[in-house]
């Protein structure tokens, strides 16, 4: 009985040492994944397994953020090609020029291509020329287009501007 009993022991401790040894290796080897620049000092091995934990969810929340990302730079992609597929549908065909008589105001789009190339100064100049003042221009860059928006207003006091005039010569001088 006495001999079952140490050959039991005996079986239980090897086992244990065994499985010490294994969580040892298991625990150097995750250690070795850390990049050296992460720690200076030499750890207790419960450090280096607070290290790697935090090491690992730095690394899940790099991945969330990088995932956010694509999805956005995907989204971005797609609006592109949605409107450029918009514009292909509609007929549209570049520079596009639209004005819009407000009344008091005038509103000037002007879509154009990247590679069609007018002085934003010279569109300012022909609005100003026909009697409106440029109150505020911005544009903007979508797929390889450009939007610009200008609006201006009215002040000239001569009876009726002329829309009409503004976008003849805005259509011609950017085609």
């Amino acid at each position: 009985m006495k001999s079952c009993n140490v050959s039991s022991k005996l079986e239980r401790k090897t086992v244990e040492r065994n499985r010490r040894m294994h969580m040892k290796s298991l625990c150097f080897k995750l250690a070795s994944l850390i990049p050296p620049h992460y720690s200076k000092e030499a750890l207790s091995q419960q450090d280096q397994l607070d290290q790697a934990a935090v090491y690992i969810k730095q690394l899940r929340e790099k991945i969330d953020e990088l995932k956010e990302k694509r999805d956005l730079a995907t989204s971005i992609e797609g609006i592109n090609k949605d409107i450029s597929g918009a514009m292909m549908v509609l007929g549209l065909r570049l520079p596009v020029v639209e004005v819009r008589d407000l009344g008091s105001s005038l509103e000037v789009v002007l879509i154009s291509g990247l590679n069609k190339n007018f002085m934003l100064c010279d569109v300012i100049s022909v609005i100003e020329e026909e009697g409106a003042e440029v109150v505020n221009a911005s544009f903007s860059f979508v797929a390889d287009k450009v939007f610009h928006i200008i609006h201006s207003q009215v002040t000239s006091s001569r009876v009726g501007f002329e829309s009409s005039r503004v976008y003849e010569r805005l259509r011609e001088l950017v085609r």
